[in-house]
């Protein structure tokens, strides 16, 4: 039997593709290898929304053209955000690529393949006119008990520094019954959470009659799911039907990714995310309002063009004031082709170095103290597996998304309640609570 590996960099949306690819490879007949050395097909399924994944691509794309050169039958199948955005030029960038294909275009792969690499040119991409949701293909899902689900692909936005729309183009929404259909048959596989995926998840239905709050709602009804949750929204279509939904839906997870980018009204405006600090921290008091123990993650980008040391100092403030209970943080990479890449008054890198430094210890401390108020306290934990630290120690994760590792018997799957006796910036520990007698 032929074996495929598949490497993902990158966002949530990535890794459901990667396990619509492995679905689609296995239904060909590939079963999965533990390394790109052991296998006949490799996969790399790309992301270009920051200078870093293009940089890791670069080295695993090393290492697979090393290893078509000592095994020349070996395919080397390039996919993702990065493959759109070098269509014009992959192929002679990277001459070991036999096949590529865009986020919306994942079946170019399992068609090639399936062709034996005839009838369909070596060095073929699949078009991105021709984009389907992946939703459509087989599926190899990483647990039994949770699932991602596509809501959504593309985004109408246009921050000036991203990249996605010219990678994804425009959005596009699955139908609600088609949503609804596959998590129903996903519950009826023993799946018990699922995340709901788009690239603004919360803008999702106005092409289709239908909105966001509606289909929180519609998943709620599904007998078997005992949690949702979403990603990733944008601030701007952060609606109150929205808010009321995740109050009243009793699976709704009490847990919102709310991107800031920034504290400062002024790089916000030049980031045209089209909301101020003061709207973003109104919507904020009005979901703790409906959602008391609602826990807030955000992302923030440091040394945007033209940021200022007191642009920066608001985005500290806004942290503090937030009260944040994590953050993914970035220094700020131009993209070519953004509008962002062309701004004068580019910040120097020494100065970048320094405010993501900085501006991690604040989130750090921010995110330590947010964890110890939840010491004494009794979380319900969806048991993943074993602790990745401590072996003797299981992992889970609370509705409020924070990981915790805690002693105790359990199964992968199981719902079990854990008593918080240690916090750390970006975890919990505890112990699990004796199940109550039958």
């Amino acid at each position: 039997m032929k074996r495929y590996h598949v490497t993902t960099f990158g966002c949530q949306m990535n890794a459901h593709d990667s396990e619509r690819i492995k679905g689609m490879l296995e239904e060909l007949g590939l079963g999965e290898a533990p390394s790109q050395e052991q296998a006949d097909v490799l996969v790399l399924n790309t992301c270009t929304i920051r200078e870093k994944p293009d940089t890791r691509f670069a080295a695993h794309m090393g290492n697979a053209a090393k290893l078509k050169r000592e095994r020349p039958g070996t395919v080397v199948a390039v996919g993702g955000c990065y493959a759109e955005a070098q269509r014009e030029r992959l192929f002679a960038l990277y001459p070991a690529v036999d096949v590529a294909f865009g986020p919306g275009t994942i079946s170019h792969l399992g068609e090639w393949l399936g062709a034996g690499g005839e009838g369909i040119a070596r060095g073929s991409f699949g078009t991105g006119e021709e984009r389907a949701f992946a939703a459509k293909l087989p599926l190899h899902r990483e647990r039994r008990f949770q699932a991602w689900v596509q809501v959504s692909m593309g985004c109408n936005s246009v921050c000036s520094y991203c990249i996605v729309p010219a990678v994804r183009g425009r959005e596009i929404s699955r139908r609600p019954g088609e949503v609804v259909g596959e998590v129903g048959r996903l519950a009826a596989e023993g799946v018990r959470e699922v995340t709901l995926l788009g690239q603004n998840v919360n803008s999702y239905g106005r092409d289709v009659g239908s909105s966001f709050a509606e289909l929180l709602r519609a998943v709620d009804e599904v007998d078997g799911i005992e949690r949702i949750r979403f990603t990733s929204p944008h601030p701007k279509d952060f609606r109150r039907d929205v808010i009321a939904a995740m109050a009243e839906c009793p699976a709704v997870c009490e847990h919102a990714h709310l991107p800031l980018q920034s504290g400062s009204s002024r790089v916000l405006k030049a980031m045209r995310r089209t909301y101020s600090r003061d709207r973003y921290l109104r919507l904020v008091d009005e979901l703790r309002s409906a959602i008391p123990d609602l826990a807030l993650t955000t992302d923030i980008i440091v040394g945007f063009p033209g940021e200022t040391e007191e642009d920066f100092r608001e985005t500290l403030e806004a942290v503090e004031d937030v009260r944040f209970d994590g953050a993914f943080t970035f220094v700020y990479s131009p993209r070519a082709g953004t509008e962002a890449a062309a701004m004068r008054e580019q910040v120097a890198d020494d100065v970048k170095r320094d405010r993501i430094e900085r501006l991690v210890e604040v989130v750090q401390r921010v995110a330590a103290e947010q964890n110890t108020s939840r010491l004494g306290m009794i979380e319900q934990v969806l048991v993943e597996g074993p602790s990745r630290t401590e072996p003797d120690l299981l992992r889970g994760r609370t509705r409020r998304n924070t990981t915790v590792n805690f002693s105790g018997d359990a199964v992968p799957g199981d719902l079990v309640d854990v008593e918080i006796a240690h916090a750390t910036s970006t975890t919990l520990r505890g112990t699990r609570l004796a199940a109550a007698a039958a």
